[in-house]
């Protein structure tokens, strides 16, 4: 018996990373997508196309801030309330913790406002909405830190406040929908289910049915002689958890005659070249070390990325939009250059025939910035047994309404793996039993309510 695939509207579509994972379950039909970007949607209409994703899709490329949600309801043909599913993730860089932030000062930040627009007007059943994991302690106004409190500044104002941003989304939709929605964020690291890459998101999933869901619990951990004190995985059985997947798993079988590929320059690539797989800026001679990285040498924290070369035995880090960068670097564990574009995309789960579209740097962007395949499938999976559970229950709402909104937890962060220690740099070796190892988990779920 053929099981219902429910009707999806995306936004911010992007590099369709979030839309492949939900068209992989079988469960979803997307009908609609929005983005802006001329090389993404070059991308979106290459594949739909092809048969990649959804070859009916209708598609808007033009800004949201132009689109009426009622129009694109009529052209669907759908009502306000018979959406299943509304996704999107707006653009993030202003919520990041990497670099400086700009919060909703920043025009990108009131994006997160657009969802919310299309989530009043169109009333879907259920929505997904993703971010970075910075989101979640995000202030509405950004203080300096020279200014802030413990600095001598006064006390800060509740829109100056850490989780601010969510708190005030969460009103916002409690305001505009009639109290419609309970919403619960998930903070999550795609690594913990299977991916081969090391990425924290948060993933926001709301409905006007009353429903609480949750997030699986991990299903994959380091393995045993990888950590430090493998009982802190409390909540969790270690037997029950399959080991991380590797960049081996991800890209080692992976032949390319000619790659599409943003590498570093001939400078770089000569204090690359003095560091082995799986180490960094540490193995270089000190006085080489002063000399590539300047005042960066001798800041505190922050510098893992720094001539960076990747080990097969390990997840790779978080993917960023540009490899080739000193201070980031994703340099290939054998050959002296940057991932290929291909190896992007098998770390991010992409299918190997999907056709990215745009110049080489646009490219690296569309998968960079995406989702994690997985994390959609999961995402969608779960959301998908919840209509199908409300469709049985003839789609009346749950008679108690929950209490408040929540942020959940999932044993998102991975803490840091050791590079250094006693004087010693720590390369981490395949074929030593002594690697140095990643530090145990102190949490593995907690939730507060918004």
């Amino acid at each position: 018996m053929a099981r219902t695939r429910y009707k999806v509207v995306s936004l911010f579509s992007g590099g369709m990373g979030l839309d492949i994972g939900l068209h992989r379950t079988g469960r979803f039909k997307l009908l609609a997508a929005v983005e802006k970007q001329r090389s993404f949607c070059d991308t979106i209409v290459a594949n739909s196309k092809a048969g990649r994703i959804e070859k009916n899709l209708v598609l808007y490329d033009q800004p949201i801030e132009e689109l009426d949600p009622e129009k694109i309801l009529e052209r669907l043909e759908l009502r306000a309330g018979e959406l299943d599913l509304l996704v999107g993730g707006p653009p993030c860089q202003s919520f990041s913790t990497t670099g400086r932030r700009g919060t909703t000062q920043d025009p990108r930040g009131t994006l997160l406002w657009q969802f919310l627009r299309f989530v009043d007007v169109m009333r879907p059943k259920f929505f997904l909405m993703e971010n970075v994991r910075g989101l979640l302690s995000a202030a509405l106004q950004h203080r300096p830190i020279a200014e802030r409190p413990d600095k001598g500044g006064p006390p800060l104002a509740p829109q100056e406040l850490p989780g601010s941003v969510v708190r005030s989304f969460a009103e916002d939709l409690r305001r505009k929908t009639d109290n419609a929605y309970h919403m619960d964020c998930f903070e999550v690291n795609a690594v913990n289910y299977g991916a081969p890459q090391l990425r924290e998101r948060a993933l926001f999933i709301g409905n006007r049915f009353n429903a609480v869901v949750n997030f699986p619990d991990p299903t994959h951990g380091p393995a045993t002689n990888e950590v430090a004190d493998q009982r802190t995985f409390e909540g969790f059985s270690e037997k029950s958890l399959q080991p991380w997947a590797t960049l081996r798993d991800a890209i080692g079988d992976l032949q390319e005659d000619a790659p599409v590929l943003m590498d570093f320059s001939p400078r770089k690539k000569g204090f690359l070249a003095l560091v082995p797989p799986g180490s960094n800026w540490r193995s270089l001679p000190v006085d080489i070390q002063k000399k590539s990285m300047g005042k960066a040498w001798a800041a505190k924290g922050g510098r893992s990325g720094w001539w960076r070369r990747l080990t097969f035995d390990l997840p790779c880090p978080t993917l960023v939009t540009m490899p080739n960068h000193a201070s980031t670097s994703l340099c290939h564990p054998k050959e002296c250059r940057a991932l290929s574009l291909r190896e992007y995309a098998r770390i991010q789960e992409f299918p190997d025939d999907w056709v990215f579209c745009g110049k080489t740097m646009e490219q690296y962007a569309q998968v960079g910035n995406a989702v994690p395949v997985r994390l959609g499938s999961i995402a969608g999976e779960l959301i998908a047994d919840e209509l199908d559970r409300l469709a049985k229950r003839n789609w009346n709402p749950h008679a108690t309404k929950p209490e408040a909104c929540r942020i959940v937890y999932v044993q998102s962060h991975v803490r840091t793996r050791q590079w250094f220690k006693g004087g010693e740099t720590l390369v981490w070796n395949e074929d030593h039993d002594d690697r140095p190892t990643y530090a145990a988990p102190k949490t593995t779920r907690r939730s507060k309510r918004i």
